[in-house]
């Protein structure tokens, strides 16, 4: 299979472009960073990508989006950069998959952040979406040009509601925020109550999910969500890292709200495991992963 990872270079995007190659599939990357080593690897503007030229040079059998801003305070600081890089591209891909490679299977990685304030958990993939942030919006409206593709071209889409995803590789978010934090105080000031609550995948898990999904999924412009259906409190979280990172730190909640967070996340992923997928990694598993790698790195 001939597999193109748009965002190749990123956390997820190298993750997924590593697992296909141990697959089997023909991988190819695709990225704003410049690297003159790599093969099979194209190189595009960040904020004016011309995805007409990648498919006019190759055909593939599965694109997947890995790209995008994923930040949410960045998307209200800067609303017009986040809609570009995480709405406007997407219709750039599609319309160059549209022109020159219209059988090309097509996953979008979208966000939880779509729902905003769940009215119910654990939240369904068939619930009302009430983004809370410019990002959930930007990818909102991705997932409908997505559904747009598929209605009106017959082009083979799929939108993937990612959760809270961590492992090796990422460097913001919680955990990495946590490990910083550690290094340089024993009082640790983290937002919110600590009653929030998040539902986490680890990485390698939520690349076998997409793999699951090329197999199984219809590709009519649905959403999946893709988590480990576990619901876990912050406060809960941050002592079970502490722990693996075997420090004696306390912990302080400043009952600071971030504008854009939603206090409590869990997803329904009965759709998911319905085409086979189950999670490997608890969290314990996963953090003790994670530490031993940002360690390694020395980060």
């Amino acid at each position: 299979m001939k597999t193109l990872i748009i965002g190749s270079k990123g956390f997820i995007g190298t993750h997924c472009f590593n697992h296909f190659i141990k697959q089997g599939h023909k991988v190819y990357g695709c990225d704003v960073v410049v690297d003159y080593t790599a093969k099979n690897y194209f190189l595009v503007d960040a904020t004016n990508a011309n995805y007409q030229d990648v498919f006019e040079k190759e055909k593939f059998d599965v694109c997947i989006n890995c790209s995008g801003a994923a930040n949410v305070q960045d998307s209200i600081a800067n609303p017009q950069r986040d809609f570009q890089l995480n709405t406007v591209n997407v219709f750039s891909l599609l319309n160059a998959i549209k022109t020159h490679n219209p059988e090309c299977k097509f996953i979008n990685l979208s966000s939880a952040a779509v729902y905003g304030h769940p009215e119910r958990l654990p939240v369904q993939e068939n619930q009302a979406l009430q983004p809370i942030s410019p990002y959930g919006f930007h990818k909102k409206y991705a997932e409908e040009i997505c559904l747009q593709f598929n209605s009106q071209f017959n082009i083979k889409t799929c939108s993937l509601r990612i959760f809270s995803a961590y492992g090796p590789g990422l460097k913001k978010q919680l955990f990495w925020d946590l490990y910083k934090k550690i290094e340089k105080t024993d009082t640790i000031e983290l937002f919110g109550t600590g009653e929030e609550s998040r539902d986490f995948i680890y990485i390698d898990d939520l690349v076998i999910a997409i793999e699951k999904v090329i197999k199984s999924a219809q590709f009519k412009g649905e959403y999946i969500n893709v988590a480990s259906g576990k619901e876990l409190m912050i406060k809960d979280v941050s002592t079970i890292f502490i722990e693996i990172v075997n420090k004696t730190k306390s912990i302080r909640f400043n009952k600071k709200q971030k504008p854009g967070d939603p206090k409590n996340w869990v997803a329904d992923i009965s759709v998911l495991s319905s085409f086979g997928f189950l999670p490997n990694y608890n969290l314990n598993q996963g953090l003790t992963n994670y530490i031993k790698w940002i360690k390694n790195e020395k980060l």
